[in-house]
């Protein structure tokens, strides 16, 4: 009878084979591109650890990091993640892949921002008080765009037609549509999300707008660095890095693996 009973609650907890859990911090890019949802399941299934993804700001995912509140960290902003590995809460940083960002707006161009330079393209959108959805929440993106506004004369924070969203890549792009504004986004997220919105894009090619991802491995002893291991070393083998150049969206890919050249 107590063999059964054991038997039994082994069972409801799921006993040695119950798969492991896996912290991702990581962008919204990487979620609402689609992308985690295509790279992530071959993983999932020959490990038996399931990857519990947290989608925040790269400023907000390093901090999880930080804290050990994750396993493994998916960003992309080479400062703060070169910060976050010099300050000993990271070790182990890769380059994973990479896209770019662009300056979306709308098809009328009411700023004349359309061009390969995006400083002068800031500069106009300013100059015209033109609307401009920005991030506001210490993403990788975010970040690209204050050091965009820096080389334009600064962000015009306070200004009625400068939009602080704090929210995410997808939800930026939708009301940025709807307030018929200005934005910087990364191309992934945009590639899944320009069907929905009434956007074009008005400025790519710059060096400015190059965007590239790493992970890093949290030292925090809170965070399992061997689950974390696993998957960092599978993003960055042979098979992640095929399947994240074979990711495509309407037949466009989103995202370049790291080992192709630039």
């Amino acid at each position: 009878m107590r063999a059964l009973l054991l038997c039994v609650l082994l069972a409801a907890c799921g006993g040695d084979d119950a798969p492991k859990l896996l912290r991702l911090a990581t962008t919204t890019s990487t979620r609402d591109s689609g992308l985690l949802e295509f790279l992530l399941p071959p993983f999932e299934k020959r490990e038996r650890i399931e990857v519990q993804v947290i989608a925040v700001g790269t400023g907000q995912a390093l901090e999880l990091g930080k804290r050990g509140d994750a396993d493994l960290v998916l960003v992309h902003a080479r400062t703060l993640e070169d910060e976050f590995v010099k300050a000993g809460h990271g070790t182990d940083r890769r380059d994973i892949m990479y896209n770019d960002f662009v300056v979306l707006g709308p098809a009328a161009d009411p700023a004349g921002a359309r061009g390969k330079d995006v400083v002068e393209a800031f500069r106009r959108i300013a100059g015209r008080r033109a609307p401009f959805v920005s991030r506001g929440d210490k993403s990788g993106t975010h970040i690209r765009e204050l050091e965009i506004w820096t080389k334009a004369g600064g962000a015009p924070k306070g200004e009625d037609f400068y939009l602080d969203a704090g929210q995410g890549m997808g939800a930026c792009l939708v009301m940025a549509g709807e307030k018929d504004a200005y934005i910087l986004a990364d191309r992934g997220t945009w590639l899944a999300f320009k069907s929905k919105v009434d956007l074009v894009v008005l400025v790519e090619g710059d060096k400015l707008l190059f965007n590239e991802y790493g992970a890093i491995l949290p030292t925090h002893a809170k965070a399992d660095r061997g689950v974390g291991a696993k998957l960092l070393d599978y993003l960055t083998s042979a098979e992640g890095q095929r399947r994240i150049g074979e990711f495509r969206v309407e037949g466009e890919r989103l995202f370049h693996p790291m080992g192709e050249g630039q």
